[in-house]
């Protein structure tokens, strides 16, 4: 039986990818730094591992991975967040005989970088929204000239910081926080798509898309609903065809009237997209690094239900309507409960709870806890 290690098991969709993995016969494993309750106690999962924080001891994290490949006999690494980061930088610190699904640090902190990825994505001819890097509000407002614009810092995530200004920068605006600079990008109109991308070489394998029709506040998901849009799927597979691009990828988009994609930023890590592939189809085979079906055929919508009953439910009361909300709810499967494999549920709401503590603890919102001891947010 073949080995698998998922990291990054706070994450909903390393629930995910451990079910996937058990269908396919193989052993799964799981490690994080904290609380990792909702994978953790899923009947698919054999052993849970605490590690170091890849964000505050990268180097004691790889030391961590490495003791588990060996004891696990571990046949595949898989990261599903930001420690991609830290194992990408320190793999030779890893054990030679397991693969680890991550490419070369230089590129995949150009990737995750919104300025040197929009470069990137002219290079395969992509789509994006012009932009500029700066460092204070003022040159931000001197840029944008008063039209609408956004503000984000250059390393982020969830949103987090994310700063929309419809009618241009007003005269009282706040100062922009934090060491790093900041980007300016003008304000598009369309329709926001995201998608998840598994490639080899070069090669793309495996390709989904869909719709966040639910956000918290206005960032991530916990609704995801399949589309189709081939001029999408066209242009990543360009862009990873020409950086030879081997692992996960995915891309924020906004797709406008004429149906043409503009990318916004790229994650290059797992996402929500691992989750709207039909059960039969070869994520786990494109992962190994094997041919398998690029484009995702299923058309279900999956969602986090217990956010969609509680979040979800005051959107719907405060913009869609109930009668639509009832309709997606219905129409969608929840990611945390299945058949024979319910305890994940309770799980998540503990680490939640968790996230709260640290939240409170840091003095950060929920988002940013959720991610505080595993993100990258470029060089040092």
């Amino acid at each position: 039986m073949s080995e698998v290690l998922i990291l990054g098991a706070r994450a909903p969709v390393a629930l995910e990818l451990a079910r996937r993995f058990l269908r396919a016969g193989w052993g799964v494993h799981v490690a994080d730094s904290i609380s990792c309750r909702g994978t953790a106690w899923s009947s698919a999962v054999s052993t849970v591992s605490t590690v170091a924080s890849a964000r505050f001891a990268p180097e004691a994290f790889v030391r961590d991975i490495g003791a588990i490949v060996n004891r696990r006999r571990i046949d595949l690494v898989l990261p599903t967040c930001e420690e991609v980061f830290a194992l990408s930088r320190h793999r030779n610190m890893l054990p030679a005989q397991a693969r680890v699904l991550a490419n070369d640090f230089e590129l995949l902190s150009a990737l995750h970088s919104k300025w040197k990825f929009l470069e990137l994505a002219r290079s395969a001819m992509m789509r994006v929204p012009e932009s500029a890097r700066v460092g204070t509000i003022e040159e931000a407002r001197d840029w944008a000239e008063g039209c609408p614009i956004i503000l984000k810092p250059e390393y982020s995530r969830f949103g987090v910081h994310l700063r929309r200004y419809p009618e241009g920068i007003p005269r009282h605006a706040d100062a922009l926080g934090g060491p790093g600079a900041w980007i300016a990008q003008r304000l598009l109109t369309g329709e926001e798509v995201c998608s998840y991308s598994v490639a080899s070489e070069g090669r793309l394998l495996m390709h989904a898309a869909y719709v966040p029709r639910y956000r918290l506040h206005g960032s991530s998901s916990y609704y995801f609903d399949p589309c189709a849009c081939p001029a999408l799927e066209d242009a990543v597979r360009r862009l990873v065809n020409g950086l030879k691009f081997s692992g996960q990828i995915s891309f924020d988009w906004i797709v406008d009237a004429d149906g043409i994609p503009h990318a916004i930023e790229c994650n290059p890590r797992t996402t929500s997209g691992a989750h709207v592939f039909g059960t039969e189809e070869g994520l786990v085979a494109a992962l190994c690094g094997e041919p398998a079906t690029v484009a995702a055929t299923e058309r279900h919508a999956r969602m986090i239900a217990p956010l969609m009953l509680v979040s979800g439910w005051r959107q719907a009361m405060g913009r869609q309507g109930i009668g639509q909300w009832s309709q997606d709810f219905r129409r969608a499967t929840d990611i945390l409960m299945e058949p024979g494999d319910r305890a994940p549920l309770l799980g998540g709401i503990i680490d939640l709870t968790m996230f709260g503590w640290i939240a409170a603890r840091e003095g950060v919102a929920l988002r940013e806890a959720s991610t505080h001891d595993l993100q990258w947010d470029g060089p040092p």
